[in-house]
């Protein structure tokens, strides 16, 4: 149920391997979606005029519902949070966002009021585009958040100019619609608690603690070894799957996914002339010297947070990937304390029980290059734990 487990008995890949067919097949996009998402995307202020309509139609169902403690997954890109997720959404409490919500996210409560009647019971799990082995249904949770960010906010993905949003950041307008947007989910899903994974919600935490004082962070960091190598696998796979289906450039955009493609854009917190040097690493191809000084930037920008703002450092939690693995029933007891959710231990165990490393794909790196990654990336990654000359070990943290 993780990106951990791999569904293919065969013989792990390199990061360098060249994607599977299946994989590249997977990056099709049926007709009718591209043409609703294409519609949102054109008239972001007509969708927003349905979603209050649809907030209108669902007003005696989300009465009585509140925001409590709202908790946000993110991390860079192949960090864990996928993982993370459908450990939370597994939660009989939580709602979240699922495969079923797009591309009519703005009007969740009308969509599942029709899929209500036009769904089908004997749909199939499939893996999903990434190629990481985790199958999902369309009752699968994940991110379509974003779709309503970008259409309140827009300059949340361009390079050019800070993608952060602080406690002063104003905007009424989104942060209502926001507000019953997610009381519909709860409706929707009979759930008390939301839970939402969103990547670019790492350069938001302040701003989400300003709409919800209680709100929960769970942040995900990984081995920079093994999550370049992960990154460089998704960049190959995205742009071949892009090229063989053009419509996919556009689905990715719409649903706000910049990490990965033909479109690569990095986050930028806030350091312009960091920034540039990253996009021009990538475009020269320097694809490893690149993702690692992208590595860098994000979670410097992100232990700067955690020690500059004491309020979102007490409500965050930061998890590392590999204690997840190693230390998985000890992990998750801290995850869900500090998510204050209450999980019996039969549920914890077997949840323990399917956390592995992953074995779908490996680092091949050589001596020369694991050392350029050990270089940029080792003083960030000491503020999270990790001893910087053990990076892309198989213990790569601190024994504390």
């Amino acid at each position: 149920m993780s990106d951990h487990n791999d569904d293919h008995q065969n013989t792990p890949r390199t990061a360098r391997s060249a994607p599977s067919e299946a994989a590249v097949a997977s990056f099709a996009v049926p007709g009718w979606m591209h043409r609703v998402a294409g519609w949102q995307e054109r008239h972001p202020r007509g969708a927003i005029r349905l979603g209050n309509f649809d907030t209108r139609i669902a007003a005696e169902a989300i009465e009585d519902r509140q925001v409590v403690a709202p908790i946000y997954i993110s991390g860079v890109a192949r960090s864990g949070t996928t993982m993370l997720l459908e450990l939370l959404a597994g939660h009989t409490a939580v709602a979240s966002h699922r495969y079923r919500d797009f591309p009519p996210v703005f009007t969740p409560w009308l969509w599942d009021r029709w899929l209500a009647r036009a769904a089908r019971d004997d749909e199939a799990a499939a893996e999903r585009a990434h190629g990481d082995g985790i199958r999902v249904t369309s009752q699968s949770p994940e991110a379509f958040e974003e779709v309503l960010w970008m259409a309140f906010f827009s300059h949340l993905h361009d390079p050019r100019q800070t993608n952060r949003l602080g406690r002063d950041t104003e905007n009424a307008p989104f942060a209502q619609f926001y507000d019953d947007h997610i009381r519909k989910l709860l409706a929707i899903r009979d759930g008390t608690r939301y839970v939402a994974k969103g990547n670019y919600n790492l350069m938001r935490l302040p701003y989400l603690q300003s709409l919800y004082a209680d709100a929960r962070f769970v942040l995900a960091v990984r081995d920079p070894v093994w999550h370049i190598a992960s990154l460089i696998k998704q960049q190959r796979l995205f742009e071949a799957g892009e090229k063989a289906h053009p419509r996919a450039l556009d689905h990715l955009r719409r649903v706000g996914h910049f990490e990965f493609g033909l479109d690569r854009r990095p986050i930028n917190p806030g350091d312009e002339a960091r920034v540039e040097q990253i996009e021009a690493l990538w475009a020269d191809g320097r694809e490893i010297e690149g993702w690692s000084r992208y590595w860098a930037l994000m979670y410097d920008a992100l232990a700067d947070e955690l020690a500059g703002d004491a309020a979102v450092n007490e409500a965050a939690l930061v998890v590392q990937y590999e204690a997840l693995c190693a230390d998985s029933a000890s992990l998750l007891q801290r995850l869900y304390a500090h998510c204050d959710l209450a999980i019996d231990d039969a549920r914890l165990a077997e949840q323990a029980a399917s956390l592995n490393a992953p074995a779908y794909y490996e680092p091949a790196f050589t001596p020369e290059e694991l050392g350029q990654i050990r270089e940029i990336t080792g003083p960030t990654a000491a503020r999270f734990g990790y001893d910087p000359a053990r990076l892309g070990e198989p213990d790569p943290l601190r024994a504390s």
